[in-house]
């Protein structure tokens, strides 16, 4: 038994010794390859050299991490050390380094072909060096390495044409080297290739198509090479910084299923070769810079073969250039369209046609959804072809694009519409009883036209409406009763107001300003509770404006250019002195009005008038009529223009700014004559903000005062 411990004891020294004196054979390995290492190193003063002495461990020096337990070197980082020479073989020997990142530097030489054998390798940066020769294929044949990065050094040569063993590879950036031959199909082995970029290179031949194995792939990059072929069907480098031209000879890539290259500082014309890719089903090159017409090569021709082969195209997407030209009359060709979007181009009519021809052939794309041709130049009217559109259409926009004439009735055909958008334009005659028909219709948008008669009662049909803009038209008569039955109905921007509109609980915004609307504001829109914003300005209404509910949050802008308006709840009488009422709910309102507003006016009045004679009497001039109010002539006044004050006043500028008080602030300006003024700008949302201002004003003009005003009167 005792022979057995002792055997047991001496098994166990013998192992000890020998892991000691194994570790430390390692940590010497490890030193020394470090050291080598700096032999080949110059750094900016020599910091390398003083720093990594053998007086210290060499886990303390700079750039070296070790593991905590065996004291074993798993990381070198040198980034942005302005480090001179070449890597040492030796690092070959740092068995346990996962990760080497000698990037921004000046080294020269090559890679070591070991470093692919380090077993624990997983990050290899050496990007942005002068390193040469070719890349070791160890390399590529590492199933443990995640991150190669060896862009922008001078690595010739081809790259590794055998089998590829990275399972683990996520990035792999050789860009900006001259790298040649071909891409290998054994890159497809690589399935959890992330990030992979080859610009920059003079890498030729085909895209390999194992590359569609890559299933992870987030970005590729294969720009300025050499490659050749048909294989590539997608090709998408929207929201980048890509300037020049698109290639004349695009057309090139037959196969090309989806072009995206929207979002880029790209300039020039649209090539006329891409009419030629007859597989091409998405094109986007929205929010370029885009100029000059669409090529009739792409679109437009007699022997319409390049619109045939592209007869697959679903997403037409040209909006936000500087297109010029017109619309080609052969759209309906593309009998896949779904998306055509044009708008925010300078696109025009033919000159002598009177309507927009390309409706017409628009009537073909029976699975069109969008159709955005507004803000151009079109100048022309809309055909009746236009109730022959698909009734897939969901969205039409046409607004600022000059159309004229009438709407055509035919519009109530297109029974999928679920925004209609024929804003800003010069749109005439009445709306058309046929919008009924659009039951699925939520936002209908007309404003800022030239529309008359009375609305249509058929627009109460559009029971699932949720928006109905319909200001600054020429509309007169009454606002149909039943509008109150659209219960989905939440802003309105359109005669009386009828009171049935008080049924709309979840109207917010309402707006009924320039139009000629007659008859007075009905007090039950006093339930609107979640009414936020009415505007009825500038129409011809009359009456007593609700005083009640939310009408007390609303403003005396709200209701200005009604001349036959007056409204207790602003304190103030808006054109209707003179009126007289004979029922006796306006006579008492009048006895309300002479107490809350009279009698407070006539005292503070007097006060002001006592206050104002105290300071007269204490002027050391001859006037003593205190009771007659000196009024300049309207020629002295000095004429000054806004332009001029905002000069002035450095546009209102918060260095300017000398004082705030209850009705808005006070600015320090200095003419263009020279003279210093200060400028008061009344915040006018406030009730009585101008007739305090004008007691202000009348204070100020009696003053006598030396150090206040240079003379004994205020000019305004």
């Amino acid at each position: 038994m005792e022979n057995h411990i002792f055997l047991l004891i001496l098994l166990f020294l013998v192992q000890y010794y020998s892991v000691s004196g194994s570790a430390s054979s390692s940590n010497e390995t490890d030193q020394q390859a470090l050291l080598v290492f700096k032999d080949l190193v110059t750094s900016p003063s020599h910091f390398l050299a003083n720093n990594w002495t053998k007086n210290t461990s060499f886990c303390s020096w700079f750039g070296v991490t070790c593991s905590p337990k065996r004291q074993r070197v798993v990381a070198l980082a040198f980034p942005d050390m302005q480090l001179q020479g070449t890597i040492s073989s030796s690092l070959a020997n740092l068995s346990f380094l996962s990760m080497l990142n000698l990037q921004n530097n000046s080294f020269h030489g090559g890679i070591p072909y070991g470093l692919g054998h380090l077993p624990r390798l997983r990050v290899i940066d050496v990007g942005n060096n002068q390193l040469q020769g070719s890349i070791p294929t160890s390399l590529f044949q590492h199933r443990r390495v995640q991150v190669i990065s060896l862009a922008f050094n001078k690595l010739g040569g081809e790259m590794w044409k055998g089998p590829w063993f990275v399972p683990a590879l996520r990035v792999l950036n050789l860009r900006n080297n001259s790298l040649t031959g071909i891409i290998p199909p054994s890159i497809g082995n690589a399935t959890k290739l992330m990030n992979f970029s080859l610009a920059g290179n003079r890498i030729s031949g085909n895209l390999p198509k194992e590359i569609s194995n890559m299933s992870q792939l987030a970005f590729l990059s294969l720009i300025d090479n050499q490659l050749t072929g048909n294989i590539l069907k997608i090709l998408s480098i929207s929201f980048n910084n890509i300037i020049g031209d698109i290639p004349r000879n695009i057309g090139c890539l037959s196969k090309l299923e989806e072009f995206y290259i929207g979002h880029n500082p790209i300039k020039g014309t649209i090539p006329a070769s891409l009419g030629n890719i007859s597989t091409l089903q998405n094109l986007y090159c929205a929010l370029n810079y885009l100029e000059g017409p669409i090529p009739p090569e792409l679109l437009e021709g007699e022997i319409p073969l390049f619109i045939t082969n592209a007869s697959k195209l679903e997403i037409l997407d040209l909006a936000g250039n500087f297109l010029t030209g017109t619309i080609p009359t052969n759209l309906g060709n593309l009998h896949e369209l779904q998306r055509l979007l044009l708008h925010s181009n300078q696109l025009t009519n033919e000159p002598r046609e009177h309507e927009l021809r390309f409706f017409n052939s628009l009537v073909e794309c029976r699975m069109l959804r969008y159709l955005q041709v507004g803000s151009n130049l079109l100048n022309g009217a809309l055909p009746n072809s236009v109730g022959n559109l698909s009734s897939t259409i969901e969205y039409f926009h046409l607004e600022d694009a000059r159309i004229n004439g009438l709407i055509p009735p035919g519009i109530g055909n297109v029974s999928g519409l679920i925004i209609l958008v024929f804003e800003n334009n010069n749109l005439m005659g009445n709306i058309p009883p046929e919008i009924g028909k659009l039951k699925q219709l939520q936002g209908l948008f007309i404003h800022n036209s030239k529309l008359q008669g009375h609305i249509a009662e058929a627009v109460c049909h559009l029971t699932n409406l949720v928006e109905l803009d319909l200001d600054r038209n020429e509309l007169t008569g009454v606002i149909p009763e039943c509008l109150g039955n659209l219960s989905m109905l939440q802003h309105l921007y359109l005669g009386t107001i009828p009171f049935s509109l008080s049924k709309l609980i979840n109207l917010e915004f309402f707006d009924l300003s320039l139009n000629a609307l007659s008859g007075t504001i009905p007090k039950s829109l006093e339930k609107l509770l979640h009414l936020t914003s009415i505007n009825v300005s500038f129409n011809d209404l009359e009456g007593e404006i609700p005083n009640g509910g939310v009408f007390t949050n609303f403003t005396l802008q709200s209701f200005l250019g009604n001349k036959r308006l007056c409204g207790m709840h602003i304190l103030e009488v808006i054109n209707n002195t003179g009126q007289q009422s004979n029922s006796t709910g306006q006579q008492s309102n009048s006895k309300e009005f002479v107490l809350k507003i009279v009698i407070p006016v006539v005292t503070s009045s007097f006060l002001i008038f006592l206050l104002v004679s105290v300071w007269i009497m204490k002027c050391k001039k001859k006037r003593k009529s205190t009771d007659v109010e000196i009024v300049p002539e309207v020629g002295t006044y000095q004429l000054i223009s806004y332009h001029e004050i905002q000069r002035a006043t450095n546009n209102f500028g918060g260095s300017n700014l000398i004082g705030e008080g209850s009705t808005g602030f006070v600015y320090e300006g200095t003419l263009s004559s020279g003279t210093v003024v200060a400028i008061k700008v009344l915040d006018l949302e406030k009730e009585q903000v101008c007739k305090r201002f004008d007691t202000e004003c009348v204070v100020m003009r009696n003053v006598r005062h030396r150090n206040l005003v240079e003379d004994c009167q205020l000019n305004l």
